[in-house]
């Protein structure tokens, strides 16, 4: 994606796709403003873009599986310590931080549930810009990424089950898993190594892969300005919900805080280099928001406030991995 276009005068003026990933973050951070904004002013418009969250996330995960060569997900497997930090961190640390909140948070079921739905969830998106803008191995994380997704996908329903009980984790139906599974990662992986299969052979699958990969950073926006958009409108129809939601902020920044630290550890006990020890500690740290989110619109009614619940942690999680850019490198300086 990062390539140089030379002009007449021979100096670089870089393309468009290349200053967009250079202004990510801006932009991503304008894409939530304008869908809060959106959401706000035309709920009409916003509630009606809920439909759009599905086939957005399905196109941003399939420009993502379009950077894994089906080979690179065979050299995951054979990484060794650091797919195994990898895993201990997202699903043996992070339990464990997430049950000692627990008994901390708010008794209503709906916002537990949507805690507890984002935060058992690995990050497989922006992880790996941000992780790679701190000096980290994203290429390793975003090698591992099928990997995480499946194993997030098998462990949360028994996740849930353990810190909710049985009766409770019922209500989160097996369906939108199903159709998570499908939408999300069967079809755009599968499209993504056809495309890949199709590079290899001929140029015009080479033009699509790349002109594919320099959408990554539109739709990722696109992917936020969506998701904001949706569920503002149902903040505003319930004042009382902002209350609500303003009671999670702490526990996902507390989250971040411990997770740094709790990353740092895992890092140290599996004697990772510097760029790997700092990608266990991204994603220790960033959650899966967005591919969850089906998964809370797919509740019952009363448990609705959980949607907003979730899309409350990204809004939060953002801020946090500005710091985590320059405070990670410092935990795991160069050596």
């Amino acid at each position: 994606m990062k390539q140089d276009l030379v002009l007449g005068d021979g100096g670089p003026f870089r393309t468009l796709p290349a200053r967009m990933e250079a202004h990510q973050i801006a932009i991503y951070l304008a894409a939530i403003a304008v869908g809060a904004l959106l959401g706000w002013t035309l709920p009409g418009l916003g509630a009606g873009l809920a439909g759009a969250i599905n086939p957005a996330l399905g196109a941003l995960l399939y420009v993502t599986f379009l950077q894994v060569p089906a080979a690179s997900l065979l050299c995951a497997l054979r990484q060794g310590r650091f797919l195994a930090a990898v895993l201990v961190v997202n699903f043996a640390v992070v339990p464990l931080v997430v049950a000692g909140m627990l008994a901390l948070l708010p008794a209503d079921q709906a916002i537990r549930i949507g805690v507890l739905l984002v935060l058992l969830t690995p990050c497989v998106d922006y992880v790996i810009v941000f992780s790679g803008l701190a000096g980290a191995s994203s290429d390793r994380l975003l090698a591992t990424t099928p990997i995480l997704l499946l194993a997030q996908m098998l462990a949360l329903p028994a996740l849930l089950w353990l810190f909710l009980g049985p009766g409770l984790a019922a209500t989160v139906r097996p369906g939108p898993f199903v159709e998570a599974f499908v939408v999300l990662i069967v079809i755009p992986l599968a499209l993504a190594w056809a495309t890949q299969a199709w590079a290899a052979r001929a140029r015009p699958g080479q033009v699509l892969a790349t002109a594919a990969g320099a959408t990554m950073v539109p739709l990722m926006a696109a992917t936020l300005l969506v998701v904001v958009a949706s569920q503002a409108p149902a903040l505003t129809a319930d004042p009382a919900a902002l209350a609500d939601l303003a009671g999670v902020v702490p526990f996902y920044v507390a989250f971040l805080i411990v997770m740094a630290f709790a990353g740092l550890g895992v890092a140290r006990l599996f004697r990772l280099g510097t760029r790997d020890g700092r990608a266990v500690v991204f994603t220790g740290a960033t959650r899966n928001s967005l591919v969850v989110l089906p998964l809370a619109l797919a509740l019952p009614a009363h448990l609705a406030l959980a949607a907003a619940v979730v899309v409350t942690q990204p809004l939060v999680e953002v801020i946090g991995m500005l710091i985590y850019m320059r405070t990670v490198p410092r935990l795991l300086p160069n050596r």
